[in-house]
């Protein structure tokens, strides 16, 4: 990658620190920064990068969950950056594995990006995740999914107090389906209040309770 590319996070940390408003970065979403055939040194650049974008939250998603801890920088410490939010996708009840080793690891915020969904999944654990993200897959050939599915999943975010995110039905025409589920939209985000370190919820429909972050393997 360029350097005008690993430049323009530094503009966008200049931007929100101007604004007094925090801004999100989805990193490498044609990528994935654990991926072990990474090109040497790219990841200890991007842990630099994150370490001057402190007005930044940086999202990063990994399928390889159990590669995180031996990749983290020396500094990461017992609850993470502050501006880094780690995640893993799961698409069905088969990866499941995929979210105890996400959570084994501190972080500010850990997130579930469940999407494409292709399969039910009755128990999520959600103990130590913050945001859950649910889609449907899009393209040429997506495979279905059922709305019983996602209704399943949204319950069991409102029964663990966890940020509940539908972006889209997906399909070949993913704009004409939309993201209203049974009427509504959820966009649900969680916000981290770095300076005390308390998690709220946020939502533009509704108020979700508050909850304190002790450590990040200890949420009550």
């Amino acid at each position: 990658m360029s350097d005008n590319y690993w430049a323009e996070p530094l503009k966008w940390n200049a931007e929100a620190q101007r604004a007094n408003r925090r801004a999100r970065v989805f990193c490498a979403s044609m990528a994935d920064v654990f991926e072990s055939e990474a090109p040497a040194g790219q990841l200890e650049r991007l842990w630099q990068l994150i370490r001057r974008t402190p007005w930044l939250d940086w999202q990063l998603l990994t399928k390889r969950p159990a590669r995180i801890r031996q990749s983290l920088p020396p500094d990461w410490g017992d609850n993470g950056y502050s501006n880094v939010w780690l995640g893993t996708s799961v698409e069905d009840a088969n990866v499941l594995h995929r979210v105890r080793s996400l959570v084994s690891v501190p972080a500010q915020v850990h997130f579930l990006s469940v999407e494409p969904l292709i399969g039910p999944i009755s128990h999520l654990p959600l103990r130590d995740v913050e945001w859950v993200i649910v889609g449907g897959e899009s393209g040429s050939t997506p495979r279905n999914m059922e709305q019983q599915w996602v209704l399943e999943i949204k319950e069991q975010c409102e029964e663990a107090c966890v940020a509940f995110f539908f972006k889209q039905w997906g399909g070949v025409n993913k704009k004409a389906r939309g993201r209203v589920l049974e009427g509504r939209t959820y966009s649900a985000l969680p916000v981290v209040d770095i300076a005390n370190e308390t998690l709220e919820q946020q939502n533009e429909q509704e108020a979700i309770p508050r909850r304190r972050r002790v450590r990040a393997t200890n949420v009550t």
